[in-house]
């Protein structure tokens, strides 16, 4: 498994203009890599460290050991941020949406169309529905507008119709039977350019599993809410 690389750390840590003393938040914890940054820039401040993957959570225990004194680790949706700051203001809350490298390179986690696992794609797998309950009980209506609209798929028509059809003849059960009947979907001339011809699918099916749309507008409202007038 690759190593993991935060996305914008440098300029996300310069932005969030870390004091020593403040409270601060990173609602997605993922890998690490900014909680970390976040904590060395502390002395008597506090960093509350939040993920809906308790993978993610041990990671970022085992990355931060040297800090536990400043970390509060907290297995939650950053949507509930409310009760997580239980009144508290914090000083700068941060959010690197969508998925982890570490979630996407493991096979076992179901969200790569590069390898050939039980389709899965849920942030958490406590989470009661799975990408897998998707494809195989959704409509074809349902399908084509998730495909349309998170993974801006012009094919999603003939995609949603080819899932449809292959789950009555049997269950869709791995990411690669899904990548397969993805390609056969689309014009062979299509898939000759552009990425993968399964990553949009792929990518629509990860963000509907997760709510990851639906909970974003609420929850930027809400961590604005739960920042010091001077906050970012």
């Amino acid at each position: 498994m690759g190593e993991h690389i935060s996305v914008l750390l440098e300029e996300s840590i310069r932005l969030l203009a870390v004091k020593a003393d403040g409270l601060y938040v990173d609602g997605t914890a993922g890998g690490g890599g900014h909680s970390l940054e976040l904590a060395k820039r502390l002395e008597d401040g506090r960093l509350i460290a939040v993920d809906r993957d308790p993978y993610a959570i041990q990671r970022t225990q085992e990355r931060l050991a040297g800090f536990a004194d400043k970390l509060t680790l907290v297995q939650d949706n950053y949507c509930n941020i409310k009760g997580i700051l239980a009144g508290e203001q914090a000083d700068g809350i941060l959010l690197d949406l969508g998925v982890s490298s570490f979630q996407l390179d493991d096979p076992s986690r179901g969200f790569s169309y590069q390898n050939d696992a039980p389709i899965d794609m849920r942030m958490s797998r406590e989470d009661p529905v799975s990408a897998k309950d998707l494809v195989n009980t959704w409509s074809e209506a349902e399908l084509r507008e998730i495909i349309e609209r998170y993974g801006e798929e012009r094919y999603a028509g003939r995609i949603a119709r080819n899932l449809v059809s292959a789950r009555e003849r049997a269950p869709i059960e791995t990411t690669g039977q899904l990548a397969g009947l993805i390609k056969a979907a689309i014009p062979a001339a299509a898939r000759r350019q552009g990425p993968h011809p399964a990553k949009r699918t792929f990518q629509a099916l990860r963000i509907a599993v997760n709510q990851e749309i639906e909970l974003l507008e609420q929850s930027v409202r809400d961590c604005i809410d739960c920042l010091k007038p001077d906050g970012v």
